[in-house]
């Protein structure tokens, strides 16, 4: 039997598939890629009998390779966050699916695993810009200030390692960055083994200067729409500076879009902190997906931005939220 693990390559779900492995052990093929590349399940290989993990990757946007590989005879055990559409019955397929704006990946497994490697959990929290949440599995912890820190430090180092709208984009490659962690039970150990990390912290904090310095900015009566350049530095920043403006203004929705080689946008849309719903019911709306308070939409026709402005407009107004629009 032939064993896949099939995970994004943020830190919610580096952290995730971490958490499962220290329990339960398994030599697997692993399929993983940036954040956004998560039309992974087709890339899998498997057959009658074989088995497949997949966390954190949308099971609505793999719902055709995921009937193929059921109707091929194989064991799939899916752990995620994200809007799922209709789960499929059967009884080849084992869903850990919650879409609740408070949860990740990573704290689904840690869930199902009854808290035994919850440090990792939150990493993977503060990575997914749980901040509260996070905060509360540490408080869980007994873990000292200091400490927590260091793991917020280390979610978001590997959350921003993982945007780009290519591999070429990365510091570290996904597979690479989990195979580090790997050897690690602690990840105050891991923080303590390794110099990558202040690498991609010195790269973020330049990104964040220049996507400070040069995004186009549109105020809108719900939010904002930062429209960043076609650079990777801007392709990395998307979402950390989603992120990051999100937690400065989180009574209002914001979107940062980045132009694309082939003048496209992609987006990354926050719902506001404070009303954490609505960013993937607009983002579907123009192709795209994600989950209640944090998603994107990965080729947005330019001929489309007037009318994915007024959605955004409509969908984050404190009328639609608080109906649940």
């Amino acid at each position: 039997m032939n064993r896949f693990d099939i995970f994004n390559g943020d830190a919610d779900g580096i952290c995730a598939l971490h958490q499962l492995r220290l329990a339960y052990p398994a030599d697997a093929v692993l399929i993983t890629g940036t954040k956004r590349e998560v039309a992974l399940l087709q890339h899998a290989r498997a057959q009658h009998g074989d088995s497949v993990t997949v966390l954190d990757i949308s099971l609505d946007t793999n719902r055709d390779a995921l009937a193929v590989l059921l109707e091929r005879g194989v064991n799939i055990e899916y752990f995620d966050h994200h809007f799922p559409g209709v789960i499929p019955g059967n009884a080849l397929l084992t869903a850990h699916i919650d879409t609740s704006p408070d949860m990740c990946t990573g704290l689904i497994v840690d869930r199902h695993l009854h808290g035994r490697h919850k440090p990792w959990a939150v990493v993977a929290a503060y990575g997914d810009n749980l901040h509260r949440v996070a905060h509360q599995v540490a408080t869980e912890c007994a873990m000292s200030l200091a400490d927590e820190q260091m793991l917020r430090e280390l979610g978001i180092a590997i959350n921003y390692n993982a945007y780009g709208d290519s591999r070429a984009d990365l510091i570290v490659d996904p597979a690479a960055m989990y195979r580090a962690i790997q050897p690690f039970w602690s990840p105050l150990e891991f923080i303590a083994s390794t110099g990558v990390l202040r690498e991609i912290e010195t790269r973020r904090m330049e990104d964040i200067e220049l996507a400070l310095g040069l995004a186009t900015v549109q105020r809108l009566a719900a939010g904002t729409l930062h429209v960043l350049p076609d650079t990777a530095w801007a392709h990395r920043v998307r979402g950390e500076f989603a992120n990051l403006i999100a937690r400065r203004d989180p009574r209002r929705a914001h979107a940062v879009l980045t132009l694309r080689g082939d003048n496209r946008y992609v987006a990354s849309v926050r719902a506001p902190l404070e009303r954490p719903q609505g960013a993937d019911v607009l983002c579907r709306k123009f192709g795209g997906n994600g989950r209640v308070a944090a998603a994107g939409i990965d080729g947005l026709d330019p001929r489309r931005l007037d009318e994915f402005i007024a959605a955004f407009s409509i969908a984050f107004s404190p009328h639609s939220i608080a109906a649940g629009e």
